[in-house]
């Protein structure tokens, strides 16, 4: 029981400190003026994953792993209630109703960020909102769900921690298979929807592998998430005696993993663009290769002779992180589909306007006009 109690705790302080990271990798890149829900969102989810580890440890420090589950109806008829093996039991049952609440809380409050993190990655692509509409819903559906099965799979309340006679299954939190597998498969469900999302764009991305491998890694990390759940229900359901105290510490596990997996994107940009700095990291490509091209829109061009490079931001910044001038200091993560030139006829004139990506890799705007003069005939 110590060596769990470290773990938890040590696994506690260091998702605090990542939070604290990607706290601070924030107010350097947008400031806090520009701070966005999923960071205050973040620090609430900071404060449930302390709660949760506090349940869990007060599972096997205060109740001794002890709960209303592991029980012959012989010893539940026998046990007194007056009893300190009863008062245990029933003080971890409902322990045990509240890590699983708190538990289910803070992932979903982890799937939210992530939600809005890519509401702004994908922000200005049409196609794409839906998408993020679609996973709003699902979250906070599945989450309603998944609450409900804890709070109501059993029914009434109090029954969760009721000993004798025996409640059933669905009655014992520590090991409730209605709370499993509502939980894990809403989880799982939730979370490869979520890495839906990113995939496309990974995929279409005009960028070296190495960079597309590093993205790739970075948005699926949802996949670890997923399979630390699955491994949960796992264990739980294979514990035996040991089940309540096997629900409480791969609870702070998993969750562990999902604070990690979802602050990551956010510190991301701060350590590449430090790691840029000192010479560690080279995103720009030499002059035999060509940079990716981006049109520009018509209030850009403004109709001039000359062209004007849009300011832009890498994606995985957020809105209102430094901008640059140049293409060559990032790459954009989105693929740009070539726009149609606009074409507009007065009188016997075609004026065309057609910008378009050049091969060699820059942006070339191309203004061409074409007079056509007609010479009147004498009259007779």
């Amino acid at each position: 029981m110590g060596d769990f109690n470290t773990e938890a705790f040590t696994l506690l302080a260091v998702a605090i400190a990542i939070i604290g990271l990607r706290t601070t990798a924030r107010w350097i890149m947008v400031g806090p003026k520009n701070f966005q829900a999923d960071d205050y969102l973040m620090l609430v989810a900071c404060v449930v994953y302390g709660l949760e580890t506090g349940a869990a440890y007060m599972v096997g420090a205060w109740f001794m792993g002890l709960a209303n589950n592991s029980m012959t109806d012989e010893q539940r008829a026998t046990l007194s209630a007056n009893s300190e093996e009863y008062r245990l039991r029933v003080g971890g049952s409902k322990i045990q109703v509240a890590g699983w609440s708190l538990y289910t809380l803070l992932l979903w409050l982890l799937k939210t960020c992530m939600a809005i993190f890519y509401s702004r990655l994908t922000a200005g692509l049409i196609n794409m909102r839906v998408r993020i509409h679609i996973a709003y819903g699902l979250i906070a559906g599945t989450y309603i769900a998944t609450i409900c099965s804890i709070l109501f799979g059993c029914h009434p309340l109090d029954k969760n921690w009721q000993i004798n006679p025996n409640p059933g299954n669905y009655c014992q939190p520590a090991v409730s298979k209605i709370d499993i597998y509502v939980t894990v498969v809403l989880n799982v469900l939730t979370d490869l929807y979520l890495i839906s999302i990113p995939a496309p764009m990974l995929f279409k991305a005009r960028l070296r592998w190495r960079e597309k491998l590093e993205l790739l890694i970075l948005f699926s990390g949802g996949l670890f998430v997923m399979m630390a759940g699955i491994l949960r229900c796992v264990l739980i359901l294979t514990a035996g005696a040991n089940g309540a105290q096997q629900a409480g510490s791969w609870a702070c596990r998993e969750t562990f993993v999902a604070v990690v997996i979802g602050n990551v994107p956010m510190i991301y940009p701060l350590f590449r663009r430090a790691a840029r700095r000192a010479g560690l990291y080279i995103t720009s490509r030499n002059g035999s290769q060509s940079y990716p091209a981006y049109p520009l829109s018509d209030g850009d061009t403004g109709g001039g002779s000359y062209t004007k490079r849009k300011k832009f931001r890498h994606p995985l910044s957020i809105p209102g992180d430094t901008q640059w001038n140049t293409i060559s200091d990032e790459q954009m993560i989105l693929p740009t589909s070539r726009q149609q030139p606009p074409t507009c006829t007065a009188g016997e004139g075609d004026w065309e306007t057609h910008s378009q990506s050049s091969q060699g890799g820059g942006i070339k705007v191309v203004h061409e006009t074409i007079v056509h003069s007609r010479e009147k005939s004498p009259r007779l």
